[in-house]
């Protein structure tokens, strides 16, 4: 199978014209296996580099950007009024500070972040308006709702010069598009990644390898010492994997089950929270639901916390940068996107925060310890089972209300 035929069946399976399974019978491997291979540095390269080249964009895709030096430093726009603030709605432990301070050194203007701990949150939020934000950190999932309510805005490509879509992997790219299949961009990666758990191997002597373990442990010897995500998507879908569930389920009898399952586990846990180095890193929780650049830092620090990535199944996720429809600070906005464009600024900041790259530019800057990280780019064959998050699942009242129930029993 050719890379056109392959993306084409991939385009199916992301509009419903075709089942996972079929994707999976057809292609002979699994959609994150294979977007992994696309992407993943090469392993004995003295440079490193992707070990496939990117998918090029459909010709009905984003106008190409400019060749540029993809080695070259970022300057700012010449003659643009950038003001001195930019509000930056993201997810916690994910941008480094240096590379913050260094946009303000450049441009002026200070970068104020506004964490949130999911993607729900941050539409809520939206929906009511009036936020102030000007640049949004989404999921690959998301853009269907945003794109229809006119949430986030069609980039101005002419304001990203260094954003150049052929070093992008259409495949993770082409959630930014809506609708689907159209060449209207609304985002452009910032970087990759899987939901597992992290565990303290010092207090926990055997490691667990699947949800079902995760979940029968919390409520056994582990009890008090756990946490789980508060972001509905992933603590719902990594309950209904333990079950044997697809993690996108939305069938009653399936959500039910995962619903028990949580009202039981929820007596047990340490906490409920996106944010949970601080209880990792003082030895209050010993293990914790995760998102790959926290496992990488907290591994960092802390050699005996290891990740796992569910054998059983699970999240696999790509976050973007967005502009926010009428954002109050929006030539700011476009200058922090070119800049994050830069293969420069991108790759120096992945090396704090450890989530793996898409753009293969960036990539092939960053140094061996990080394109040889496990956690950053682990074994495709670990992802087969691992699943996308669907666009349906963004306004799914019935997991809305599941977890609204978990919460407060």
């Amino acid at each position: 199978m050719d890379r056109n035929e392959f993306r084409d069946l991939y385009h199916d399976l992301r509009r419903g014209r075709i089942t996972r399974r079929h994707f999976m019978a057809v292609t002979g491997l699994g959609v994150a296996s294979a977007v992994v291979a696309a992407c993943a540095p090469a392993a004995s390269s003295p440079t490193p580099g992707p070990t496939a080249e990117p998918t090029p964009p459909p010709s009905e895709g984003a106008t190409p950007a400019p060749t540029i030096d993809v080695n070259a430093d970022w300057t700012p726009p010449e003659g643009v009024d950038l003001g001195d603030t930019l509000i930056m709605t993201t997810w916690p432990n994910y941008h480094d500070q240096k590379t913050l301070d260094r946009f303000k050194e450049l441009t002026g203007v200070t970068v104020q972040l506004n964490i949130k701990g999911s993607n729900e949150e941050m539409l809520a939020e939206l929906l009511v308006g009036g936020t102030g934000w000007d640049v949004l950190v989404p999921t690959n999932y998301t853009f269907e709702t945003y794109g229809s309510k006119g949430i986030v805005e069609k980039l101005d490509l002419t304001k990203i010069p260094r954003f150049d879509a052929s070093r992008y992997d259409q495949r993770l790219l082409s959630p930014a598009f809506y609708p689907a299949g159209s060449k209207d961009q609304y985002g452009f990666n910032k970087d990759w990644g899987t939901t597992g758990f992290t565990i303290n191997t010092k207090q926990i002597s055997t490691l667990l390898t699947t949800w079902k373990e995760f979940f029968e442990r919390t409520q056994a010897d582990l009890s008090g010492k756990v946490m789980i995500h508060d972001y509905q998507l992933t603590s719902i879908g990594s309950a209904l994997v333990a079950l044997g569930y697809s993690f996108n389920s939305v069938d009653d009898a399936e959500l039910a089950k995962a619903e028990e399952l949580l009202v039981a586990v929820k007596p047990h846990l340490f906490a409920i929270t996106s944010d949970y180095q601080p209880a990792m890193r003082s030895g209050d929780a010993w293990m914790t639901m995760t998102w790959t650049n926290d496992a990488v830092q907290l591994h960092r620090d802390i050699p005996e916390i290891e990740y796992v990535i569910a054998a059983d199944g699970g999240e696999i996720w790509s976050d973007f940068f967005a502009v926010v429809t009428g954002a109050p600070h929006r030539e700011a906005a476009y200058a922090f996107l070119d800049f994050m464009a830069t293969p420069k600024v991108a790759a120096q900041d992945a090396i704090f925060h450890g989530a793996p790259l898409i753009d293969s530019a960036a990539i092939a800057l960053l140094p061996a310890e990080a394109t040889g990280n496990k956690i950053t780019y682990p074994d495709p064959a670990s992802l087969t089972k691992l699943e996308f998050g669907t666009a349906e699942l963004l306004t799914s009242q019935a997991r809305a209300d599941l977890w609204a129930r978990v919460k407060s029993a």
